[in-house]
């Protein structure tokens, strides 16, 4: 399968090299099915232009982005976002406001070639999954930033991705809901292949295999979070350890 091929089922191993002139990014990575990496680095480092490169939303100027070895982008080609079974969530949730929670989810799981009634099944089977059993009549209006963002998570995964980026999705919540949505990311992701970017060391040891640290658009480190940890490459890696001392 080439060129603009639908990906589909299969698991989610990717690999990749991410090379964004304009970005200045320059970095080669790989994920395994099922694994989970967290991204870390400081501002401009170029870790949003990562995810969505990868995701479609930024063209390479070189390099390559594949999935379970189907080669999705280089510099001549380009597979669209919604042609890659790519899951991102970012800060904002970005519902439809016409629709409820459930319409929402429906949504993406009519992507996925199920029926209206099907879509609506699985979309109603998720509100417990994320807590809100109640709210699936609701409209983002009526829902508060951690609802939203529980919403967006069960779309992401209701469309049954291949691969799911997380862009900072804790950082616009309290304390509390940041905690409790990222109860319900580890509880959710099933296996599900992930890249999470990140400035808070929480998010990473909640959720990720592995750390590896951007800097200047290119990997300064990257390992098991322990061992990142404990024998930080860099300032900011040595940044980040100082916090997990305390």
């Amino acid at each position: 399968m080439t060129g603009d091929a639908a990906v589909t089922g299969s698991r989610g191993a990717l690999d990749a090299h991410i090379v964004v002139a304009h970005a200045d990014v320059d970095a080669r990575l790989t994920v395994a099915p099922g694994g989970v990496l967290a991204v870390m680095g400081p501002s401009g480092a170029g870790k949003t232009t990562l995810l969505e490169a990868i995701a479609g939303l930024t063209r390479l100027d070189a390099g390559q982005v594949s999935i379970d070895g189907v080669r999705l982008a280089d510099r001549r080609r380009h597979t669209a976002p919604s042609r890659r079974a790519i899951g991102l969530l970012g800060q904002d949730a970005l519902l439809f406001p016409h629709m409820t929670a459930v319409e929402n989810i429906a949504f993406a799981a009519r992507s996925t070639g199920a029926s209206r009634a099907g879509s609506v099944t699985v979309a109603e089977e998720w509100m417990p999954r994320i807590g809100l059993p109640e709210h699936g009549g609701h409209r983002p209006e009526h829902l508060s930033g951690g609802q939203r963002q529980r919403v967006a998570l069960a779309r992401a995964l209701a469309a049954r991705p291949r691969l799911l980026l997380l862009d900072e999705p804790f950082s616009s919540l309290d304390v509390q809901a940041a905690a409790e949505l990222r109860g319900v990311v580890r509880d959710q992701l099933r296996g599900t292949t992930t890249i999470v970017v990140s400035h808070t060391l929480a998010d990473a040891q909640a959720l990720a295999d592995e750390l590896l640290i951007l800097e200047n658009g290119r990997i300064t480190q990257r390992g098991p979070l322990d061992e990142v940890l404990g024998s930080p490459a860099s300032a900011f890696a040595e940044a980040v350890a100082e916090t997990a001392a305390h």
